[in-house]
């Protein structure tokens, strides 16, 4: 059961984010789940809940967004997302779910049909941002730590 692995990556990085900050509140945590990855929201949820027994700030403050898979072709840079792509059997929009490489056997750029593309965005689990009290959408607390999936080399 990945969620808890997950909720527990995602508590520990705020607690680190808390870490040296004189008396935090804990305003709101904003995590990014990438369409691409598998995961069972209120399984997730449950872990977190299950992990802040105890703690200063409670599952409340916890948000999650969703970013759509975007696809970009290597060829001719065309973009297009899974949305795009109504041809696709449910059994092979699951198959890329757990494995997003497997798109390449399913996919094809709708502009070129060249095979050769990549996963612009849609992938992973970021924490976002974290806010405390204190300052409000600080450049600091805006966090974009990737939890899980391949790390952004845009930045």
């Amino acid at each position: 059961m990945h969620e808890w692995a997950l909720a527990e990556s995602v508590v520990e990085t705020v607690k680190r984010h808390l870490e040296g900050r004189d008396s935090p509140k804990l305003r709101s945590v904003t995590l990014l789940f990438g369409e691409l990855q598998s995961i069972d929201q209120e399984i997730f949820e449950e872990g977190i809940k299950n992990l802040l027994m105890g703690e200063a700030f409670g599952s409340e403050v916890f948000h999650v967004e969703r970013e759509r898979a975007v696809f970009r072709c290597n060829r001719c840079e065309s973009q297009w997302g899974l949305e795009d792509r109504p041809d696709l059997q449910e059994d092979e929009r699951e198959a890329i779910h757990f494995v997003p490489e497997a798109a390449h056997v399913y996919m094809r750029c709708p502009s070129c049909s060249s095979p050769d593309f990549r996963v612009e965005k849609g992938r992973g689990v970021l924490v976002k941002s974290i806010v405390f009290d204190e300052n409000l959408v600080n450049e600091k607390d805006l966090v974009n730590e990737k939890l899980v999936g391949e790390k952004d080399t845009s930045e």
